[in-house]
């Protein structure tokens, strides 16, 4: 699945408020804080099999209304805060949709196997021959 901020930003919803940190004055009177929510059941974006796996993955980050919630408040700037909470989310939902690659158990080999076996007897017969017999 390709995701584009821009095929987001229809489905995208933001909240803005005060932000704390940095700024200033700029701190009390700019709402910079974003909020960005984001509802993966009502996305035309994901199939039905995508939605149910986005739904498990990030079941952490959805809030009480099932919705994905994506906080950014670390510029000045509103609009760079809605760039990198976008950014944020793209990531996010990628990493969700992403399948691991499926584990093959694999075997020793019987060379491995043999060398082993055969360091282990080298091994016990220099340990061996270092014992005194008092026969």
């Amino acid at each position: 699945m390709n995701l584009t901020k821009s095929a987001l930003q229809t489905e995208i919803t933001y909240k803005t408020s005060r932000s704390g940190g940095k700024g200033g004055q700029n701190v009390n009177k700019v709402s910079s804080k974003v909020e960005l929510l984001f509802n993966i059941n009502e996305s035309g974006l994901f199939t039905d099999e995508e939605k149910v796996l986005l739904a498990d993955k990030l079941q952490n980050r959805l809030n009480k209304d099932g919705l994905v919630q994506v906080i950014c408040d670390e510029e000045r700037s509103q609009y760079l805060n809605k760039e990198k909470a976008v950014e944020r989310l793209v990531v996010l939902l990628t990493k969700a949709l992403q399948k691991p690659k499926v584990r093959r158990p694999t075997k020793v080999s019987k060379a491995a196997k043999a060398a082993r076996l055969n360091d282990k007897k080298k091994h016990a017969s220099k340990k061996e021959n270092r014992k005194v017999s008092f026969d």
